[in-house]
């Protein structure tokens, strides 16, 4: 990763966060801590951040009150080739007029680009898709009530009387913080009363994770593994993920972001 991008990566992470570690951010742009901590003492000369011991902060903090887990802006960039396989695979599963859901997330966001000549009718709890489909596609668009959390560009709502139960879908996509025996793994309790909810309107579970999160852990379990029932990953997926998710009976889907972006420059020259 350039520079300039992990410079971009570190101010919007101390934005958001106000406080963030060098390992938290070497695992976001996959460089050293060493490189991170040159980084971080740049940005500190010209002023846009504080250095402090083991990280950086903000020169401003932000609010208090915000989600736990990755702001979106932080992560959308972040292993954005896979990230986009993977969608594509997602949506080559949605028939014209399929009902489906998609939860917030820079995987799931990724749909989008794949979405446009599509005529299906989405349920989104992420003002970032839902806004992207109104303006760039022909698809029926329905968002659940609920507050705006800006950071990872969510609408959640802690009560039940919003339009979500109303809506039915054949399947729902969800983007998660790990994969693991347990199960799914979120970052907060909010986003995973979220999902539950959403789940119990959709007959089918597809979990849409780059190969990095077969190595990551949360505290919270949002399902067990036998609630879903496709996975679609990358082709750096480790071998014993492979086995945990055949061992588990789920249909798991390998994207290639080499082929995706062969495919995806032949469109261009046609």
């Amino acid at each position: 990763m350039h520079e300039r991008e992990r410079h971009r990566i570190i101010l919007s992470a101390v934005q958001e966060k106000s406080v963030v570690t060098v390992q938290d951010i070497s695992e976001l742009t996959e460089a050293s801590e060493a490189t991170i901590r040159r980084d971080i003492a740049a940005l500190h000369v010209q002023g846009k951040i504080r250095r402090v011991r083991g990280g950086a902060e903000a020169v401003h903090p932000p609010q208090l009150g915000n989600l736990a887990g990755r702001p979106f802006r932080v992560s959308e960039s972040v292993n954005i080739d896979k990230k986009r396989a993977i969608a594509r695979q997602a949506v080559e599963l949605c028939d014209p007029g399929d009902a489906i859901i998609i939860n917030g997330g820079t995987t799931t966001f990724q749909m989008v680009h794949f979405m446009a000549a599509h005529r299906l009718q989405v349920m989104t709890n992420s003002f970032a898709i839902a806004e992207h489909l109104v303006k760039h596609s022909k698809n029926t668009v329905t968002v659940p009530g609920g507050a705006i959390y800006r950071e990872q560009s969510l609408i959640l709502s802690p009560f039940d009387n919003d339009a979500i139960r109303n809506f039915y879908a054949r399947r729902f996509f969800i983007g998660a913080q790990g994969v693991g025996p347990l199960g799914i793994m979120e970052a907060d309790a909010l986003i995973i009363q979220s999902e539950q909810k959403l789940m119990h309107q959709a007959d089918e579970l597809v979990v849409m994770v780059d190969s990095s999160k077969f190595h990551r852990r949360s505290s919270l379990i949002l399902c067990p593994l036998e609630r879903v029932s496709t996975v679609i990953t990358d082709d750096g997926i480790p071998e014993e993920a492979v086995r945990m998710i055949e061992n588990a009976g789920i249909r798991l889907i390998v994207a290639s972001p080499v082929a995706q972006a062969i495919k995806e420059d032949s469109s261009s020259v046609a």
